[in-house]
C-alpha cells in the first residue's frame, strides 16, 4: 500500500481536500479516502446520539427505580439528565434526518443503558434485582425528548 498524504497526515489531507473541492479541482480528489471519510462521519454522528441517550436513558431507569438514593445522587442523575436530552436535541436540531434513526437508536442505547443501570446499582440502601430493570424501553420518544420529564 502506498504511503500517501492520508496515511501520512490526515489534518493536512483534509485541508488539501477542502481546497481541491473549493477549487473544484474534483479530478485531484482522493475518492477512496473522501467516501471513507464520509461514511466515518455518518457513522461518528449516530454513534454521539446513541452515546447520548445511553446516558439519559440510564439515568432516567435508575431514577424510576433507585427511590432509596440520597437526594444529592437524584440530582446529579436529573443534572446527567438535562445535559444529555439537551445534547441528543443539539443531535437531532443539527441533523434532522437522524430522527429516521430514532427508534432504533433507542433500542440500541436501551440496552446499554439497562446493563449500565445494573452495573451502578450498588449505590444505596436496597439494591434492585436485575429483572426490576426491564428489558424493553418503556420511555416514549416524547418522553425522552421532553425538557420536563425526569421521572424525579
Amino acid at each position: 500500500m502506498p504511503n500517501t498524504l492520508y496515511d501520512q497526515d490526515l489534518q493536512l489531507w483534509i485541508e488539501q481536500t477542502i481546497q481541491q473541492l473549493q477549487n473544484h479541482k474534483f479530478e485531484a480528489l482522493d475518492i477512496e479516502h473522501l467516501i471513507e471519510e464520509l461514511v466515518d462521519l455518518a457513522k461518528a454522528e449516530k454513534n454521539a446520539l446513541k452515546s447520548n441517550l445511553t446516558i439519559l436513558l440510564a439515568h432516567l431507569l435508575k431514577l424510576r427505580l433507585r427511590h432509596d438514593v440520597p437526594d444529592s445522587m437524584k440530582v446529579s442523575w436529573y443534572s446527567s439528565i438535562l445535559q444529555h436530552r439537551q445534547r441528543v436535541l443539539n443531535n437531532l436540531a443539527d441533523a434532522p434526518s437522524l430522527k429516521s434513526f430514532l427508534v432504533e437508536a433507542v433500542e440500541k442505547a436501551y440496552s446499554d443503558a439497562h446493563k449500565l443501570g445494573i452495573k451502578q446499582a450498588k449505590f444505596g440502601i436496597r439494591i434492585p434485582q436485575e429483572s426490576e430493570y426491564l428489558r424493553i424501553c418503556r420511555f416514549s420518544i416524547q418522553q425522552i425528548l421532553d425538557k420536563d420529564f425526569s421521572e424525579m
